[in-house]
C-alpha cells in the first residue's frame, strides 16, 4: 500500500500507523522525496513479522526491483495494543536515527558509550526533534547510498527542507539534548557529507551554496549569549588565492577540515531610575579547524594532518534592532599598538682615503629598528548603535594583517618562517591543535548600551553578524599554494529587560 507523495510528517504518520491486528498487509510504505512522476522515488517501508512479534523500517529506492538503501534495529511490538508503536519504541527508533547518522562520521566506534543516556521522554517538540532526525539521516543516505538518477534531485529537496524555520528550531532542541561531545560527532558526520557531495559536484562543474542555518545556532540564557557555529571548509567562499594547485594530496588534505566556532558574550542588565543599562562582556572567542576524515587516511590520501588553513581574522557586529529607546553606545580599548625600539649606532673608522675627506678618519652612523608586538590585534568600534569587534593576525617579520596579504617567495622557502612549523613553535600564534581561543581579560572586554525608561518589560531583539577567514600558508609541506576563505553568518538573540 503506498500514499501520495509529498513531503511527510514522518512523526505523525509513524504515530498513526495501525495496529498489527487491523494492518491488511505485513507492509506499508510512503514516498519521502520524488523528484518528478517520471523518475522513481525513495520510500519508507514498516515490514511487521508476525511471528516474533516485530518490525522493521527500511528505506529504498522504488524501482521496479526495490533498490534498499537502509534498515534500522527490530522493534518488538505488543500485539494486543491498539496503537503499533508505544511511545518508547518511538524513543527507541529517534535514538536509531541519531546512531546511524553519527556512523557516517569519522569517529563512529567513539559514539556508543554515550548514545545509551540519551532520553527523550521529557522533550519537548519531541516531534519537530524526531523529524529532523529521520531528515538528517536522509539526507545522508542519499549522499552515500542512492542511485545517481535519484540523488541530486533528492538531495536538493532534502537542502532546502533542512534550512527552514522549523528544522533550525529542532536541530537547537536536539544540540542540547546531545550534549557537546555528540553535538561535535554529529556535525561533522554532516560535513563530512557535505563535503563528499561538494567534491562530487565540481568533478562535473557544478556548485552549491551551502545554507548557513544548518550549521549555526544561538541561546541567550542564564546571563550567555552563546553562538555555536560549524561549516565545512570546502563551503567556505574562496576571498584570494595563488595559482590554482595541481597537488591532489594537499587538496585532500586542505578540503577535508571543518571549521567549529563558538562566540560567548556574558551580559547584565542594570536598571536604574531614569535609564537601563546592559552591559555586555567578552567570555570566550573559539575557532578550532577540525579533520573530518581520521589521521590514517589523512595520511594516505593528503599530505598529512600538519596542513590545513588558520584563522587569520574575526569580525563581530552587534546591533539591536529597535533602536528608537538608545541613548548611546560605549565600547572598551582596542589593543595597545606595537612597540618600536629605535637602536643608533655610531662608529670611527680609520681610513686611508684621499684629503678630501676630514682627518682621514670617516664617520659612519646607522640605525636599527626592532619591532615588538603580539601576533593578534584586537579593535573596537562603532557604527550608528552598533558595537563592531575585530580580531587581526599580523604578520610578525613585516606587521602586515595576513588575512588580507600573500607571502612572498623567500618567504615561502624560509625554513624559519612564522608560518613553518606554526603548531609546534614555542611562539605559535595558535593553539597546538591549530585554533585560537580569545578571552576578554586579553583580547576585548566590553561594550555596554544605555537606554530610557521605557525598555523595563520588554523583549529586545539583537542582530548578530559574523566574519570569520581563514588562511592557508604552507606549514611542512613544500608548496607556493596559498588561499584564504571566509565565512559569514547571522543569527538573531532575544532578551528580556526585567
Amino acid at each position: 500500500m503506498a500514499t501520495p507523495c509529498c513531503f511527510p510528517d514522518m512523526f505523525d504518520w509513524i504515530q498513526n500507523l495501525p495496529s498489527i491486528t487491523q494492518g491488511k498487509t505485513n507492509s506499508i510504505s510512503i514516498c519521502i522525496c520524488s523528484t518528478s512522476s517520471s523518475q522513481p522515488s525513495l520510500n519508507l517501508f514498516v515490514t511487521k513479522n508476525l511471528q516474533s512479534p516485530s518490525l522493521i523500517f527500511s528505506i529504498a529506492a522504488d524501482f521496479s526491483v526495490p533498490i534498499s538503501l537502509w534498515s534500522s534495529k527490530a522493534f518488538k511490538i505488543n500485539p494486543k495494543s491498539s496503537k503499533l508503536l508505544q511511545e518508547d519504541t518511538i524513543s527507541s527508533l529517534l535514538t536509531n536515527f541519531i546512531e546511524d547518522v553519527l556512523k557516517y562520521g569519522p569517529n563512529s566506534a567513539k559514539n556508543n558509550s554515550l548514545l545509551k543516556f540519551l532520553k527523550f521522554d521529557s522533550m519537548s517538540n519531541f516531534k519537530d526533534v524526531f523529524n529532523l532526525a529521520f531528515l538528517t539521516l536522509l539526507f545522508l543516505i542519499c549522499i552515500y547510498e542512492a542511485p545517481a538518477d535519484l540523488r541530486s534531485g533528492c538531495l536538493n529537496t532534502i537542502k532546502n527542507e533542512l534550512a527552514g524555520c522549523q528544522p533550525r528550531a529542532a536541530s537547537k532542541l536536539l544540540m542540547k539534548q546531545l550534549g557537546s561531545n555528540l553535538e561535535e560527532q554529529w556535525m561533522r558526520s554532516i560535513n563530512l557529507a557535505i563535503t563528499n557531495w561538494i567534491l562530487e559536484l565540481q568533478a562535473t562543474h557544478r556548485t552549491i551554496t551551502t545554507p548557513s542555518p544548518l550549521f549555526s545556532y544561538a541561546l541567550s540564557t542564564f546571563g550567555l549569549w552563546k553562538i555555536h557555529l560549524f561549516c565545512p571548509v570546502i563551503a567556505m567562499d574562496i576571498v584570494s588565492s595563488s595559482n590554482p594547485s595541481l597537488d591532489e594530496r594537499l587538496l585532500f588534505s586542505l578540503n577535508y577540515h571543518q571549521l567549529e566556532g563558538v562566540i560567548q558574550f556574558n551580559y547584565k542588565v542594570i536598571i536604574q531610575e531614569k535609564w537601563v543599562n546592559l552591559m555586555l562582556n567578552i567570555d570566550n572567542i573559539r575557532c578550532d579547524i577540525i579533520r573530518l576524515v581520521n589521521k590514517t587516511l589523512m595520511n594516505e590520501r593528503g599530505v598529512g594532518v600538519d596542513e590545513k588553513h588558520f584563522p587569520s581574522r574575526i569580525s563581530l557586529q552587534l546591533t539591536p534592532t529597535m533602536q528608537t529607546n538608545i541613548l548611546s553606545v560605549s565600547v572598551s580599548k582596542s589593543s595597545e599598538n606595537p612597540t618600536r625600539e629605535i637602536e643608533m649606532e655610531k662608529t670611527i673608522e680609520g681610513s686611508f682615503d684621499p684629503p678630501n675627506s676630514f682627518l682621514g678618519l670617516k664617520v659612519s652612523a646607522g640605525e636599527t629598528t626592532t619591532l615588538s608586538m603580539k601576533p593578534w590585534k584586537f579593535e573596537q568600534s562603532v557604527y550608528g548603535y552598533s558595537a563592531i569587534l575585530n580580531w587581526f593576525l599580523h604578520d610578525s617579520m613585516d606587521g602586515r594583517e595576513v588575512f588580507s596579504s600573500k607571502p612572498s617567495k623567500m618567504a615561502l622557502l624560509n625554513p624559519k618562517a612564522w608560518f613553518k612549523d606554526r603548531y609546534s613553535s614555542a611562539y605559535r600564534p595558535f593553539t597546538r591543535q591549530g585554533g585560537v581561543i580569545f578571552a576578554g581579560d586579553e583580547y576585548g572586554e566590553r561594550v555596554w548600551w544605555k537606554f530610557d525608561k521605557s525598555v523595563p518589560g520588554r523583549t529586545m531583539e539583537w542582530e548578530i553578524r559574523g566574519w570569520i577567514w581563514l588562511t592557508y600558508w604552507p606549514n611542512k609541506h613544500r608548496t607556493f599554494y596559498n588561499e584564504t576563505r571566509r565565512l559569514e553568518f547571522r543569527e538573531i538573540i532575544h532578551l528580556n529587560i526585567d
